[in-house]
């Protein structure tokens, strides 16, 4: 076999556990995958021990290998770095069981997993045709990019009926898309979907944290959605219930400083009631086409104009690290307190104040009665 000690340890802890358990997560960044596989299989009493027992490493890695599969964990070049932001010990609202750093991703399909700028658009099963036309729309926009493709975007969804699936066709008609699956990757999960998952195989990828043979669970489904969040410099809630899955990634992209988005739908349809709501709170920003996506997320798109790039360029590259540092925690429309920017840059607070006027002195960063937003740079005279 060729996996390494902490490779094959990791995907056996996945293999045992089925992914996304926060403490397990939290017991491998302590004391590394060796050592947690030995411990739970040597001297563990518990029911996640007696999975562990029952685990053939080697087979883990037969099967890996004999689905064509790959299996990457962090460290690796073709590790997404978004995902250790789950490394977060505080799950705020959601399931505090639920969580942490996958210990590893398989995938499946030539995509890379931390290639272009990523989209998440997620929603309800049980949408309508309005939803999933607008969905539909939106993949193959935020794909396709402009004229010349730029600005393209790599379309994040859970490939699920509905929203997901009608998103995952739209980005496929014109390019490629992701999906992050709640099942192992040897059989396709929902069956109903399976032409089209193996269609995101062929030109995206597949991503899952779930050993192959594993099935997916009510837990996993929601363990999931934190990849989706976490893959995504934001989320686009396209269509939701007032108890849809789908608010449970956006809140995992709000606790994870994603920008959250949402389509608004009739007032008069029961479908709408989530998205509306995340409008009404303030919780996500109104997109309506894939203009108003790129539009948010300029700051994080590596393809912007090349227009801008002088203007924007010139600026912000003769910046002090720490300027950077704190400019890059805002976004061009929502708003960003003083606490959130102490939090995500680790400054105190009368050292973000400072950075903050002096950006503002130089027209980086505007003041908002509810914090900090980007603005316009000035144009040299």
């Amino acid at each position: 076999m060729s996996w390494s000690a902490e490779r094959q340890a990791r995907a056996c802890l996945a293999a045992a556990s089925g992914g996304g358990m926060r403490a397990l997560a939290e017991l491998v960044a302590e004391h590394g995958p060796v050592e947690v596989w030995q411990t739970l299989r040597e001297t563990s009493r518990t029911s996640l021990a007696e999975r562990a027992r029952s685990v053939d490493a080697e087979e883990v890695e037969r099967a890996t290998s004999r689905l064509g599969l790959r299996f990457v964990v962090p460290g690796d070049d073709d590790w997404h770095t978004g995902l250790d932001a789950l490394s977060t010990p505080d799950p705020g609202r959601l399931d505090p069981g639920l969580g942490g750093i996958p210990l590893g991703l398989w995938l499946r399909g030539p995509l890379s997993l931390d290639g272009a700028l990523a989209v998440g658009l997620v929603g309800s099963r049980a949408s309508s045709t309005y939803g999933e036309r607008v969905a539909s729309d939106l993949g193959a926009d935020l794909a396709a990019g402009g004229s010349g493709g730029e600005g393209s975007c790599v379309v994040v969804s859970g490939g699920a009926y509905g929203i997901d699936a009608a998103a995952h066709r739209g980005a496929l008609s014109v390019g490629s898309t992701l999906a992050v699956m709640a099942g192992g990757l040897d059989e396709y999960y929902p069956k109903g979907n399976e032409r089209l998952l193996a269609t995101v195989a062929e030109r995206g990828l597949l991503v899952s944290e779930v050993a192959p043979g594993g099935r997916p669970t009510k837990a996993g489904f929601l363990a999931r959605n934190r990849i989706i969040a976490a893959l995504c410099a934001g989320v686009v809630v396209v269509e939701a219930a007032h108890r849809s899955g789908a608010l449970n990634t956006a809140a995992w992209a709000s606790r994870l400083r994603r920008q959250v988005m949402a389509v608004p739908g009739p007032v008069t349809s029961t479908l709408s009631l989530g998205t509306n709501r995340l409008l009404q709170s303030g919780e996500a920003a109104l997109v309506s086409n894939a203009g108003d996506v790129r539009e948010l997320l300029l700051p994080l798109d590596a393809t912007r104009e090349a227009a801008e790039r002088p203007v924007q360029g010139s600026l912000v590259d003769e910046l002090p690290e720490m300027l950077v540092q704190v400019r890059e925690c805002l976004y061009p429309r929502r708003p960003t307190s003083m606490d959130e920017i102490a939090e995500a840059t680790g400054l105190r607070p009368p050292d973000c104040l400072a950075a903050l006027g002096e950006l503002e002195e130089r027209g980086l960063v505007a003041a908002h009665p509810a914090g900090w937003v980007l603005a316009q740079p000035r144009r040299p005279t």
